[in-house]
């Protein structure tokens, strides 16, 4: 890991190393030796070597001199952009910093000039910080450098204090996780994950003393002779306490230098920087947006900050879970920047985050063409290609990333979780031990390899580990693993009939229902699914009513779409937004998941054109009924949100046409097994009739045609926290919540998922089933006294 100081030495060794000619510059031949050398194990074409060129030439014009070509400073610009990774380059050419250091002594020796360059200007030429050089944002004015000079000996002396007092923590797992692919305006990209993360302790004596000779300083600067000369001294001043993790007082540095010129660029970026590590999200993405609107006002000048601008807004928005509107921004910053690498990374994982697999494969492979030793890009590449079923594929990836980076936590952990998937049961549990290895308390790792270990037949194993699991957390999924196994392990020690397997499945022919209050099995399955959807779109917990605000208070303009018909329609990172208005109450995380759920589902359908562009209307009447609420308004709503679509607009009916079309794609989404050509199908003849909200309502409620599963839908609903006393399903041993079947002539009692799914106990063989629905207890008990009174 290189600090401040090494970094701008690597760099130079670098650039001399390919300044053939010694001119003071690397024309397009060193530079393309350059590339092709620190990318050993790439094959470049001419054509690519070009490209690279072109746009390395093109991006930093203000550092080339003529004929010689990219200056030191340029090359270090590049590197400060997250063009290459200096330690990476320095290491693959095989260069040595100490003879390079030597030489300068050599050559500072030999040299006047320097001598009496440093006797005059000692204070510039003692820096550590790269930035502080850098030609459009470093230090300007000669008191600036007197005020960085007197904050780092504050912050020495602060450090010195509370490492003797033990208060300064240091955290240092930059080895495990995947890197955030935080791009900085200057220094190395990744700074803040390949340095040790500092946590000071900001109460106490020690603390406040260096709080109150702060402020001391900042009034010097804003005693300055000029407006200019009081911003570059803030700037300097929370650059200084940004670059020691003191993130709350640089804070105030540069939100003081936003006041003092607030249409430039860096402080409002650096600002978003400042609240982004302090977790504010929200904050962070306002001064994101802030610096966006003064660079693209600010003309060229601030050109080649507008990538690193919209990736940090990408990172921001990731953190609120607006994983959509993070991709506009990657994507964004990988248009004006080809080469960022880090945003192709970015884009790729947040395309994976919302379901858009074959895109992110497509992205996150760019990534690795820039960037083989990437092994990030290879880890999120292989949960792609194991989303798409390509497990061979993934495999190889995942590897890579744990060849590049021993201790990966996340590559570790996703690979275990493939093998489970493939059945491969005694290898995933090997991937599990070696995440506890690296992280003792990650109990969902020794949940898995519990399950592993039972999967692998190693039942001993498994109940210990599920005892690990049971200290580390009190989380219900660990209970209720527990008490499967000892079912299990019941079920084992007990022994099937003459060997045979515990349950089977029956065909649904031979599956009858008592009466028309029970519902039917391949309805149960639809409505199961549906919920399972409501669950972790989270839309079963958002009020109905909330829709109707939407589409009473938005006003969406007018399009067209490609048919010529008006539409409004809006881009989906613009729905995202809409979506975290109606699920307020989620965490990101949470957040994310649902709009992962939603686009692979929902989104995926109503974007026809392949835009990202969704009819607002029908997505509100699509989702309203799915929301929580009275069924009769969730219909009503629907209906509303679909006179709200401008080829309805000021009409009190639909046209039938268009209603049909809405059921379809209600079927289409929603009951899979239905498949997607009833979206074209409309039965009986189509007309130009209207229909009213009544005559809606019997077209929604038909069986046959409509989304008369809604009924059932309901009642899994209601019966989400009901249970059943000590009665257990007679096939999963699981206790039954929700509706309980009994069958009328064994009395084998099933819950809501074996009945779906045909499943009856090897010991109740018989020619036919009948059914019998209760969904609470008490119904039970009351049928059972009516048939004692007969």
């Amino acid at each position: 890991m290189a600090t401040r100081g090494t970094r701008s030495g690597k760099v130079k060794r670098i650039f001399l190393q390919f300044d053939a000619n010694k001119d003071g510059g690397l024309n397009r031949a060193e530079m393309a030796a350059l590339v092709v050398a620190v990318n050993p194990r790439v094959k470049f074409s001419d054509e690519q070597i070009n490209a690279i060129l072109d746009e390395v030439f093109r991006t930093y014009g203000e550092f080339i001199d003529g004929d010689k070509g990219l200056t030191f400073d340029g090359l270090l610009r590049t590197y400060d952009d997250g063009a290459g990774d200096v330690d990476r380059d320095f290491e693959a050419l095989g260069l040595d910093l100490a003879a390079d250091s030597d030489n300068a002594m050599v050559e500072a020796e030999a040299s006047a000039s320097i001598v009496d360059e440093r006797a005059m200007e000692p204070q510039k030429k003692q820096r550590t910080a790269a930035w502080a050089a850098s030609p459009n944002h470093g230090i300007v004015f000669d008191e600036t450098w007197k005020l960085v000079d007197d904050l780092e000996i504050l912050v020495k002396r602060l450090k010195a204090k509370q490492s003797k007092d033990g208060k300064l923590k240091n955290s240092d797992n930059s080895d495990a996780y995947s890197d955030a692919g935080w791009s900085r305006e200057f220094g190395p990209s990744s700074e803040l994950s390949e340095n040790k993360r500092v946590v000071w302790a900001e109460s106490g004596h020690d603390y406040a003393v260096f709080v109150k000779d702060l402020v001391v300083l900042r009034t010097r600067a804003d005693g300055a002779r000029s407006r200019e000369e009081a911003f570059d001294g803030h700037m300097a001043i929370g650059r200084v306490l940004y670059d020691h993790q003191l993130f709350k007082e640089a804070l105030v540095s540069f939100k003081r230098a936003c006041e003092l010129q607030p249409i430039d660029v860096r402080p409002h970026f650096r600002a978003g920087n400042c609240l982004y590590a302090l977790g504010k999200c929200e904050d962070a993405k306002e001064e994101f947006h802030l610096a966006l609107e003064a660079a693209e006002t600010g003309g060229n000048q601030w050109a080649y900050l507008l990538p690193q601008i919209h990736v940090n807004l990408g990172i921001a928005l990731e953190g609120q879970g607006m994983v959509l509107s993070a991709c506009e921004h990657y994507r964004e910053a990988a248009i004006l920047y080809p080469t960022h690498y880090r945003a192709l990374k970015l884009l790729g994982s947040a395309l994976f985050g919302v379901g858009e697999n074959r895109a992110a494969v497509k992205a996150l492979e760019e990534a690795i063409f820039m960037k083989p030793d990437y092994a990030d890009a290879h880890c999120d590449l292989a949960s792609a290609l194991h989303a798409l079923g390509d497990d061979e594929r993934a495999i190889v990836e995942f590897q890579k990333a744990i060849d590049l980076k021993p201790g990966h936590v996340d590559a570790l952990y996703n690979l275990g979780g493939l093998y489970m998937d493939i059945g491969r049961y005694q290898r995933a549990s090997e991937m599990y031990t070696r995440v506890l290895t690296l992280c003792p308390n990650h109990w969902r790792a020794q949940l898995n390899k519990a399950v592993s270990l039972l999967g692998a037949e190693e039942a001993d194993e498994a109940k210990k580990a599920m005892k690990e699991a049971l200290k580390m957390t009190n989380r219900v999924e660990v209970h209720d693993a527990i008490t499967h196994l000892k079912h299990l392990h019941k079920k084992k020690s007990n022994g099937g009939v003459n060997g045979e397997n515990p349950f089977f499945t029956v065909e649904a022919s031979k599956f009858k229902t008592v009466n028309e209050k029970t519902a039917l099995r391949q309805d149960l399955a639809n409505a199961l699914q549906i919920r399972a959807f409501q669950r972790i779109s989270r839309l079963g917990r958002c009020d109905v009513e909330l829709l109707k605000r939407e589409v009473s208070e938005n006003d969406v303009p007018m399009s067209f779409s490609g048919t010529g018909i008006p539409e409004k329609s809006i881009r989906k990172n613009v729905l995202e937004g809409v979506l975290r208005r109606l699920l307020s109450f989620l965490k990101p995380e949470a957040f994310q998941e649902a709009v992962k759920a939603i686009n692979e589902r929902i989104l995926s359908i109503l974007d026809e054109s392949g835009l990202g562009r969704v009819d607002i209307g029908m997505f509100f009447a699509i989702i309203a009924p799915i929301c929580s609420g009275p069924p009769d308004k969730r219909k009503r709503i629907a209906f509303e949100a679909l006179l709200w679509r401008p080829i309805n607009q000021d009409s009190s009916q639909l046209r039938k046409v268009d209603a049909a079309r809405y059921i379809n794609l209600l079927r289409a989404i929603y009951i899979p097994s239905h498949g997607l050509s009833e979206m074209l199908e409309i039965h009986g003849e189509p007309d130009a009739s209207m229909v009213s909200l009544n005559e809606f309502l019997v077209m929604f409620d038909d069986r046959d045609w409509g989304f008369g599963i809604m009924s059932t839908l309901v009642k899994l609903e209601n019966g989400d926290r009901t249970r059943h006393g000590r009665h257990l399903c007679s096939v999963c041993r699981y206790p039954i919540i929700g509706s309980r079947f009994k069958e009328v002539k064994s009395g084998i009692s099933l819950c809501n998922h074996c009945y779906s799914e045909g499943k009856v106990p090897s010991a109740a063989k018989l020619e036919e089933y009948t059914f019998k629905e209760y969904e609470s207890e008490s119904a039970a008990v009351k049928d059972k006294l009516i048939c004692f009174s007969l």
